[in-house]
């Protein structure tokens, strides 16, 4: 099925399990170009470069970075994600997935030009990860973290969130919203990270908007088996605008390093 995409099998162990929502992922917004635009300046990316994307998930910053021409390796350890991954990435036969942790990726030192972890360094052993990564990296490489974060500000968003936070007093985004500035610097492997953001406004019909919350893992973590009274209730949040198609704003934040 999957002619012309290689796969390698490493052993690993998940804290978290994806898979129920790995279809719901294509729903989620692309990245702020004018932030990966930055992010393949700062590491003076040329096409043909070899990097690594971990926690690749179902390919959404993979398909950018082979769109300008790189050549990526693919770390994700859910198979119902990489399966996701795999049927969008088929016209670029030269790329590879692996399915493995980005603590343990099983590739070779010294090799890439980039590794990236997009949404996905909030859900590592980031210490283990950092260090994977400065194995991998070229000396003249670079480490990048980067996530999207819908602007709360933003009517809409403001309404979701006080419903999401009535239902659950205690919820969090975790590391997800953190300055990631510390570990990096804590693990001694790279030099202070360069902050970069950029925003991204994602036009989308109304119901794929509500579709995509079904991906949310941070919110599914936390409500356990309120996830889908939680979900049914901004479905009707969204259906109450009137609207058929919802502008949402995000802010694409994007931490860089240099190997130490």
């Amino acid at each position: 099925l999957f002619t012309g995409i290689f796969i390698t099998w490493v052993f690993w162990t998940v804290d978290w399990d994806y898979t129920r929502l790995a279809a719901h992922y294509e729903h989620r917004p692309p990245y702020a170009l004018a932030t990966i635009e930055q992010m393949i300046a700062a590491a003076s990316l040329q096409q043909g470069d070899e990097v690594c994307d971990i926690g690749a998930g179902t390919g959404h910053l993979t398909v950018e970075l082979l769109s300008l021409g790189l050549q990526v390796t693919a770390i994700e350890p859910n198979s119902a994600m990489r399966g996701v991954g795999m049927r969008r990435t088929l016209n670029y036969p030269e790329m590879s997935w692996v399915a493995a942790a980005g603590e343990v990726t099983g590739l070779p030192e010294d090799r890439f030009r980039l590794v990236s972890f997009g949404s996905s360094f909030n859900v590592v052993r980031q210490l283990d990860a950092l260090k994977e990564a400065s194995r991998i990296l070229r000396s003249d490489g670079r480490f990048a973290c980067l996530w999207n974060h819908r602007d709360l500000d933003d009517p809409l968003q403001a309404e979701i969130e006080a419903f999401i936070r009535s239902m659950l007093p205690a919820y969090t985004y975790g590391v997800r919203r953190e300055d990631p500035t510390g570990v990096i610097m804590t693990s001694g492997l790279f030099a202070e990270p360069v902050y970069y953001e950029a925003t991204v406004r994602h036009l989308l019909p109304a119901m794929v908007f509500s579709e995509g919350w079904r991906s949310h893992a941070t919110l599914q973590r936390q409500a356990g088996e309120r996830f889908g009274e939680l979900v049914s209730g901004i479905d009707d949040l969204i259906k109450q605008t009137g609207q058929d198609d919802i502008t949402v704003p995000y802010t694409t934040r994007l931490w860089m390093a240099s190997c130490g």
